[in-house]
């Protein structure tokens, strides 16, 4: 099955103990439901700011704007300005 351009979401909480693992590669993102949320990162390489990229989740090739109207949502900058899935450079 292609998985490539598709979005699965789940939820993780300090109630369910879930966690997530994220091969490289994979584009990921989160949105805290709560007032506040803490967020911890195992990763298998250092920063590399060079190697960064991202896709807009807005984009409606991906439909996750459907998943997320009417939240309050509060963007980076960075995220604000991510290209669409069509035009982003994927480094993998």
């Amino acid at each position: 099955k292609q998985t490539f351009g598709k979005y699965f979401n789940v939820e993780l909480s300090s109630e369910n103990k879930k966690q997530l693992l994220v091969p490289k590669g994979f584009a990921h993102g989160f949105l805290v439901l709560s007032e506040s949320a803490e967020v911890f990162y195992k990763t298998d390489e250092f920063y590399n700011q060079q190697a960064e990229g991202g896709i807009n989740f807005n984009d409606p090739a991906i439909g996750l704007s459907d998943t997320l109207s009417g939240n309050d949502l509060i963007l980076s900058e960075k995220d604000k300005h991510l290209p669409l899935f069509s035009e982003a450079n994927f480094h993998f």
